[in-house]
C-alpha cells in the first residue's frame, strides 16, 4: 500500500515574517497520520524551517541541488551534501520552471538526480507537457521521454528511491487544472511504462499530481487510483488550505 505524500513547493516566496507565520500555522494544523507531508522552502529558509518543524512529522525538502554532490568551487550553488547536513529528506529535480525558464537539460537533471541520491536524499522527479504539446497530442510521448532520460542514463532501479511528480506545465500557476480523469490517464501511463521494467517498482513508486491543486479539487484528484498525493504550489503558502489538501489525501 502506497502511503500518500503531499508536498508543498513554496518556490521563491516568503520573507522571514511570512515563514514564521506559515510554519506556526503548520505546527498547529490538524494533519492526518496516514499521509506523509513535506514542505520545500527557498534555500535561505531551509534551516529555519527544519528547526521550527522539529517537533512535527512534517519533512523538509529542497527545491533544487547542484550537479556536484559534494562541497567545492561552484559559486552560488548548494550541494546535496550541504542540504542533507541541514536534514533535508527530499529534493525537487527537473521542475518545469527549471527546465523551461532556466534551460536545464536532461543531462543536468540526471546529474542532480544522482547528486540527491548520493547524499541519501529522495529526488522528486518532475515530468510534464506544455499546453502546445498537449494540444498536439504529445503528452504521453513527452512524459515517456523525460522519464526515459533518467532510466536510460541511470537504470530503472534508480527510481526505487525516488518519487515521480506529473505536473502539466499548462496547469502550473495558471488556475487551470487537469481533470481527475486526465491526470489519472497520465499517471496510469507512467505506471504502465515502469511496469514494463519492473512490476514491483511500478506498484510501489509514488506518483504525485502537481498543477493548481487546491482544497476544492484535491479530494477528487487524490481519489484516482494512480494518484498518490500532490505537489502543491500556491495553495501550500496557506497553512489552513494546505492542511485541508493533506487531509483530502488521507481519504483514499
Amino acid at each position: 500500500m502506497r502511503k500518500p505524500l503531499v508536498a508543498g513547493n513554496w518556490k521563491m516566496h516568503g520573507l522571514r515574517a511570512d515563514i514564521v507565520e506559515l510554519v506556526d500555522g503548520l505546527n498547529k494544523a490538524d494533519l492526518p497520520d496516514d499521509v506523509e507531508v513535506a514542505v520545500f522552502p527557498p534555500f535561505i529558509h531551509v534551516e529555519r524551517v527544519v528547526g521550527a518543524l522539529s517537533r512535527s512529522d512534517i519533512k523538509v525538502g529542497a527545491q533544487d541541488c547542484a550537479i556536484q554532490p559534494g562541497q567545492g568551487a561552484l559559486t552560488g550553488e548548494v550541494s546535496a551534501s550541504q542540504l542533507r547536513d541541514l536534514e533535508c529528506k527530499y529534493v525537487l529535480v527537473g521542475h518545469s520552471e527549471r527546465r523551461l525558464v532556466l534551460g536545464e537539460s536532461d543531462q543536468v537533471i540526471c546529474d542532480k538526480f544522482v547528486s540527491a541520491q548520493s547524499a541519501q536524499m529522495i529526488p522528486v522527479l518532475c515530468v510534464g507537457e506544455t499546453r502546445e504539446q498537449r494540444e498536439a497530442g504529445e503528452t504521453f510521448e513527452v512524459v515517456r521521454e523525460q522519464l526515459g532520460a533518467v532510466i536510460d542514463a541511470l537504470g530503472v532501479q534508480s527510481l526505487v528511491s525516488a518519487v515521480v511528480a506529473y505536473e502539466p506545465v499548462w496547469a502550473i500557476g495558471t488556475g487551470l487544472t487537469a481533470t481527475p480523469d486526465e491526470a489519472q490517464a497520465v499517471h496510469a501511463e507512467i505506471r504502465a511504462l515502469l511496469s514494463g521494467y519492473s512490476k514491483d517498482l511500478a506498484e510501489e513508486i509514488r506518483i504525485l499530481y502537481g498543477g493548481s491543486v487546491k482544497a476544492t479539487n484535491a479530494a477528487e484528484l487524490f481519489g484516482m487510483p494512480d494518484i498518490d498525493g500532490g505537489l502543491v504550489g500556491g495553495a501550500s503558502l496557506n497553512a489552513d488550505e494546505f492542511s485541508t489538501i493533506c487531509r483530502a489525501a488521507g481519504c483514499k
